[in-house]
This record gives structure tokens, sequence and C-alpha cells, in this order.
């Protein structure tokens, strides 16, 4: 059985009212896996975080994320052609777009050390972040968790083998500051549900 099976058991959407006090003091940062240290780390940045089993749960989970933002029959923006499928089945534009709702993606890698998304080229082509919608939705396997982003790096390197993507992004904010923090100077920050489908 999987960590997340554990924590979260099938189905079930990690709570946004944790008390960020207790993910800082509950275990040394030494002593937990890297998959936990993902999810303390990711939820303390506000991000939303919705666990997988299989890929019938990501479909009722990504219906559940329109149904609660009022996102049916939208626009995305989304370039992956592996998603077209999901978006279609939801009746949702993804040709031609002129106001996207929101972003819909994979991922090159999910950074336990910092809770944030790494992206290239291959999902986001050249936008920056503050280009992208502000709503953002990434359906990423249990696999992609990688300790430092240097192994992101690493792993995007050994994955692509001289072809290379640009525009290697980490997103790591997914709320408003709730005052002034210069360590998000320059960032904009992003309402981000992840998909995690476990794979291992």
């Amino acid at each position: 059985m999987s960590i997340f099976s554990k924590l979260f058991g099938s189905s079930s959407a990690a709570s946004e009212e944790d008390n960020n006090k207790e993910s800082k003091t509950s275990l040394p940062e030494k002593n937990i896996s890297i998959d936990e240290q993902f999810i303390n780390n990711f939820k303390k940045n506000g991000g939303k975080f919705l666990y997988c089993e299989n890929s019938s749960e990501v479909k009722e989970q990504f219906e559940n994320i329109l149904q609660e933002n009022d996102w049916y029959e939208s626009e995305v923006l989304c370039y992956e052609t592996s998603l077209f499928d999901i978006l279609e089945d939801n009746k949702l534009v993804f040709n031609k777009i002129s106001d996207p709702k929101f972003l819909f993606s994979t991922c090159e890698n999910l950074i336990a050390e910092e809770g944030s998304v790494l992206f290239s080229s291959k999902q986001i082509k050249q936008h920056k972040p503050y280009e992208l919608p502000t709503n953002i939705v990434i359906l990423a396997k249990t696999s992609q968790i990688l300790g430092f982003k240097t192994d992101g790096l690493s792993a995007i390197k050994k994955k692509y083998e001289g072809d290379y993507p640009t525009n290697i992004t980490a997103i790591k904010y997914f709320e408003k500051a709730k005052e002034e923090d210069f360590t998000q100077y320059g960032s904009s920050a992003k309402n981000l549900y992840l998909l995690l489908l476990e794979d291992l």
C-alpha cells in the first residue's frame, strides 16, 4: 500500500484547513519520505491536492473541480494532445481560445524540497508564469516526485536525451501572500489543483 493510500485513502482530497504549524513541527525533515515532504510543502504553499488511485478517479476529481468552480463549457489553455480527451468529454473548448479560465497540463516533476511544480516548454510553451491563467489544474504521477530541483533538472536531461525543452520553470506559490513577503517578490500566485495519480 502506498504512502498516499495510507494518508488519504481512495479519492480523498487533502484538507485545505490543515494547520500549517502542525506540518512544520510534526517530524524532522530527514525522518519523513520525499512523498510526505512534498505533500507538506505543497499544502503549505497553498496548493490543493487530490490523490487518485486510477484514471477513473482522475476523471471524477477533474469533474469535481469543474463543478466547484463552475468551469463547464469554458475555454481552457492546453497544449498536450494526451489531455484532449478529458477536455472533450467535459465539453471544454481548447482550440482558438481567447480567454481561458484555467491551464490544464502535466508537468515535468514535483519537487519535495520546496513543494513546487516543475514545467518546461513541453507543457507551457514559452509562457512565463505571470502569462499563464491564474487557475491551473495539473495531472501528475507519484513517480514524478523528486527530492530537489537539481534532481528534476537531471530527470529532464535524461528524459529528453539531446532534444532538451526550453523554458524550464518552477511554480511554487499557490495563494496570495497574507502579508508582505519579500521571498515572493516577482512571483505570481496561482490557484493550483494537483491531480496526483498513483503509478508506483
